[in-house]
């Protein structure tokens, strides 16, 4: 019910809405650099370190989201050639990633302990910084967010603000799930089928959101 009457208050499209809360999930499940840096934390020091650590990057994506949002929005709210060339380039993007998933390599994880003094705002500066200075991370942002906007919604830009607010509080719970099951996932980081399956799996999900972009229309 307060789905429904968030999406009633800002007139979003719902199916678009599931759509990316969907999509969002399952990036934020797929092994990358900032989930696994908070694994390893959690593993090799606790479960806080890597709460701490999850907090900061998720923090981050809202400044990311900004920089999209009033970008994007100066170039695409009323000119379909901009957000034609936007599209393509977004979609490129998206594949590029897909490309450069295939070829990655299983993730070595230290599973060593590495006792240290608990220190959450410098955790959380630490993870803010890494996802504020990563600019993969507004290329992303880019290319991801203008397929899951309502034409007939409100502006753009708080359209997005909204979906990037989402998405970093989705995030933030998926990593937070990671930090405090950390302990019980070690055997499966060291199976080989584990990253496997999870590499294709992040492979199909970056080439659908390219393919969606690229059918996406103004």
């Amino acid at each position: 019910m307060r789905l429904l009457r968030f999406i009633r208050i800002f007139n979003m499209d719902i199916s678009l809405l599931l759509s990316f809360m969907s999509a969002s999930l399952l990036l934020a499940l797929m092994p990358g650099p900032d989930n696994i840096l908070v694994l390893t934390e959690s593993v090799s020091k606790g479960a806080k370190y890597g709460v701490a650590l999850a907090f900061g990057m998720n923090s981050g994506i809202l400044i990311h989201t900004l920089a999209a949002a009033t970008g994007l929005s100066l170039f695409i709210q009323n000119s379909a050639y901009a957000f034609t060339i936007i599209k393509y380039l977004g979609a490129l993007y998206l594949f590029y990633l897909a490309f450069m998933s295939f070829n990655e390599k299983k993730e070595n994880i230290d599973f060593s302990s590495d006792i240290d003094t608990f220190n959450f705002w410098s955790l959380f500066k630490q993870g803010f910084l890494m996802n504020v200075l990563n600019p993969k991370v507004s290329l992303f942002f880019i290319a991801f967010l203008p397929q899951f906007i309502s034409p007939g919604g409100m502006h753009i830009i708080l359209q997005m603000i909204i979906l990037g607010a989402i998405f970093m509080v989705l995030g933030f719970i998926v990593f937070a799930l990671i930090a405090l099951s950390a302990s019980r996932m070690t055997g499966f980081l060291r199976s080989d089928r584990f990253w496997s399956y999870t590499k294709y799996t992040k492979v199909i999900v970056l080439s659908l959101l390219g393919i969606g972009l690229l059918l996406s229309k103004k």
